[in-house]
């Protein structure tokens, strides 16, 4: 399913002239599935690029290339937007949502990786994922900082981008994003910050309205091994590596979703 997602978009890219491929040549289109299919790969197993390359037969320029082309061109962030929106619409709910949760994770990373910090908490050293996503648990956009990083201060970038793809509404978070500062930089975008703390019971999560799918989102973040340390020297190509595990998420979800329509 994720193979047939990106070839779709792919050739929508074509049709509006994005720069998919060189003017004047045709794209090999066994070869891009192969690319493609590599690609997942490489995200959910966590191979190295070298070795993908030398069990595929595909050359590792090729393969490494194709990925990062993709990634100058926004093909993932693309693709794992439009299809959170369209899981918006396959459920019957407005395509732009009135409510999105944040909260972060702590990543381990190389020492090769851009940015390396420590989480004092969770005595984490590495990079710090902090998240948006929809009721669905569905990923709406995404920023990466050290592990030492304040939640605030890290989602303070994904206030405009938030609010340039229509969103005004509740932001909820947990009590990293209480503060008068972070409540007055998002009511500037139209965005109310609505904080309600977390806690546990005898060593279980307690959910917290619909704060609990940002939670169930890492969960299922954690499954591809690509995401779990860091090892990219840039933070464009290990983002695009966080779209490709969403993507797979959400278009193997619209097929089990469309299956079940026509079975009723």
């Amino acid at each position: 399913m994720f193979v047939f997602a990106v070839e779709a978009e792919l050739e929508a890219m074509e049709h509006e002239r994005v720069g998919v491929h060189r003017r004047g040549r045709k794209p090999d289109l066994a070869l891009r599935r192969r690319l493609i299919g590599l690609i997942w790969t490489l995200s959910f197993g966590g191979l190295q690029w070298r070795l993908a390359g030398w069990l595929s037969g595909v050359p590792f320029t090729t393969l490494h290339s194709a990925f990062a082309r993709w990634t100058r061109l926004g093909l993932w962030r693309r693709l794992g937007q439009r299809l959170a929106f369209d899981w918006r619409r396959a459920r019957g709910d407005e395509v732009v949502p009135s409510a999105v949760v944040a909260d972060s994770r702590s990543l381990r990373s190389a020492p090769s990786a851009w940015v390396r910090g420590i989480d004092g908490g969770k005595l984490v050293k590495g990079v710090k994922l902090l998240a948006v996503c929809d009721k669905h648990g569905s990923l709406l956009d995404f920023a990466f900082g050290p592990a030492n990083v304040d939640d605030r201060a890290g989602t303070l970038p994904l206030l405009p981008r938030l609010a340039n793809l229509g969103f005004q509404g509740d932001l909820l978070g947990d009590s990293g994003f209480k503060g008068a500062p972070f409540a007055e930089a998002a009511l500037v975008h139209d965005i109310h910050v609505s904080v309600s703390p977390g806690g546990t019971r005898d060593g279980q999560f307690l959910p917290c309205g619909i704060r609990w799918v940002v939670e169930r989102l890492f969960a299922w973040l954690s499954r591809y091994r690509r995401l779990n340390v860091v090892y990219d020297r840039q933070p464009d190509l290990f983002a695009a590596h966080v779209w490709v595990a969403m993507i797979s998420i959400i278009s193997r979800r619209m097929v089990a979703h469309a299956q079940a329509q026509q079975v009723v």
